[in-house]
């Protein structure tokens, strides 16, 4: 039994159970946040004997202890946006019980929720980078106008980027994104003061590399475009599959070794002298398009790596 926690409607997810479907494994998806508990029933059982359960879906009976392996691919929140106060009681108790029941299976997770959270903090993933030997650009995380400014009186040109991808609603009332962008000590006011703001060093680039990670599996992908933040308009990209930079590919199991991660997808700026900078690492990152562009074999490549025996 694998089972696929992901969101009812995910086309990257699909893929990865049509590759199950394909060597014939025994395939259950559930998501949490929309089914449990209106169409879904959880006893896990706890004591003096390793933690059993069973889970119910409407299509599914999942003994819980017979789960070979997890694909954790990007769940329905278990809390909507502003819940009322018993959609936030019941959300809480279905997040820390489902949740918790789900995160303490005894299998392998492509990649378990826990470790997920953990790395998709920014100033982490800058710290890890550098000790797994990447080359990271200068970046300040503040609030403080000062320090901004003089930060950018050094090392400028600087960019700034949010330290998460968070809805956000335009003035005209559609949801916007805010995307990488370079800025000055002149388009800095008093307004850095009221949230964290990352601030890094711009690099000098030549194009960008998305690197995929899957267990040992490591897919590069040269992406060329003439945009600073090359996913403000994938019209404008070019793909080309290479060979990773000598030494890339093991910095990058290095990296998610220290995270306890069996995937990620990471992001570098190519510098004119070949030098890939590390600028982030997404631990449940998109790569569908990226499959349907080149051809690169990463749903494959984590259906192998959920059937894999874990001994």
């Amino acid at each position: 039994m694998i089972l696929v926690l992901t969101c009812l409607d995910d086309p990257t997810a699909d893929m990865v159970i049509d590759q199950l479907n394909q060597r014939d494994a025994c395939v259950a998806r559930f998501d949490p946040g929309v089914e449990f508990p209106a169409d879904a029933e959880l006893s896990a059982w706890f004591g003096r004997f390793p933690p059993y359960g069973v889970l119910t879906t409407r299509s599914r009976r999942i003994i819980l202890e017979q789960v070979e392996a997890v694909y954790y691919r990007r769940p329905t929140p278990y809390l909507a946006d502003n819940p009322s106060q018993v959609e936030r009681f019941v959300g809480t108790q279905a997040r820390f019980g489902v949740g918790g029941v789900l995160a303490a299976l005894r299998c392998p997770y492509v990649s378990h929720p826990w470790a997920i959270t953990a790395a998709e903090h920014k100033p982490l993933q800058l710290d890890m980078a550098r000790q797994a030997g990447f080359e990271v650009p200068a970046t300040l995380v503040t609030n403080r106008l000062e320090d901004a400014r003089a930060f950018a009186a050094q090392h400028g040109p600087i960019v700034y980027k949010p330290l998460r991808a968070t809805p956000y609603t335009g003035s005209d009332g559609e949801p916007a994104t805010i995307w990488t962008a370079q800025v000055g000590p002149d388009d800095m006011d008093g307004t850095v003061s009221a949230a964290a703001h990352l601030f890094q060093a711009r690099i000098r680039k030549t194009a960008d590399l998305r690197v995929t990670a899957v267990g040992k599996r490591v897919f590069c992908v040269r992406i060329d475009s003439d945009l600073l933040d090359w996913r403000q308009d994938y019209d404008r990209l070019s793909y080309t599959v290479i060979e990773p930079p000598p030494g890339l590919a093991d910095a990058c199991l290095t990296y998610l070794g220290e995270f306890g991660l069996s995937f990620g997808a990471f992001d570098f700026a190519l510098t004119g002298d070949g030098t890939p900078v590390f600028l982030e690492c997404n631990p449940n990152g998109q790569w569908g398009w990226l499959e349907d562009a080149t051809g690169v074999p990463i749903a494959a490549a984590i259906a192998d790596l959920l059937l894999e025996d874990p001994t």
